[in-house]
């Protein structure tokens, strides 16, 4: 625990089995997947919420939708890049609270663009561990990830769920 101008703060340790998983129309039907357990730095405490901060990345690689033919089609340059991009990556700028919950605005880069996001989230914490669960949704297309596609959907559903524990 580190001290920050007489509150306390958290450090949490990301474990294994956090994830990170996304949904995404093609062809009509929902294509669903997810990437390897995020790299991530976390200091939260819901008391103290200007002082909180996380930064996370994934490994684009790591992207798994149970085919292989399309997730080496998705680490190509026509989609995430993963040679030149090799890492999506998310930096908290500050955390509202929103009712019993929270939203944390992150600056998000996938491929050499970022945007700010809105990602509205619960903190669940029960002694040294506690759990994220956020959900959101981005347009592919404001990041560079694909072109116009008649049977691609543009908007994803993004799902995360960070277990830590206490550093």
């Amino acid at each position: 625990m580190t001290q920050a101008s007489g509150t306390a703060q958290t450090a949490w340790q990301v474990l294994n089995s956090s994830k990170v998983t996304f949904k995404i129309k093609n062809a009509g039907f929902n294509v669903n997947g997810s990437f390897a357990s995020p790299d991530a730095s976390v200091v939260f405490s819901k008391n103290a919420l200007a002082k909180s901060e996380i930064t996370a990345s994934l490994d684009v690689s790591s992207i798994d939708t149970g085919i292989s033919a399309r997730d080496t089609h998705l680490r190509s340059d026509d989609y995430f890049g993963v040679k030149k991009y090799p890492k999506i990556t998310m930096t908290s700028t500050r955390f509202e609270p929103k009712g019993a919950n929270f939203v944390g605005y992150f600056k998000l880069t996938i491929r050499d663009v970022s945007q700010e996001v809105a990602v509205p989230f619960s903190f669940n914490e029960e002694g040294d561990k506690a759990t994220f669960k956020g959900n959101f949704s981005i347009n592919r297309r404001d990041f560079g990830v694909g072109s116009w596609s008649m049977i691609l959907g543009n908007e994803v559903d993004l799902s995360i769920v960070l277990s830590v524990q206490k550093q």
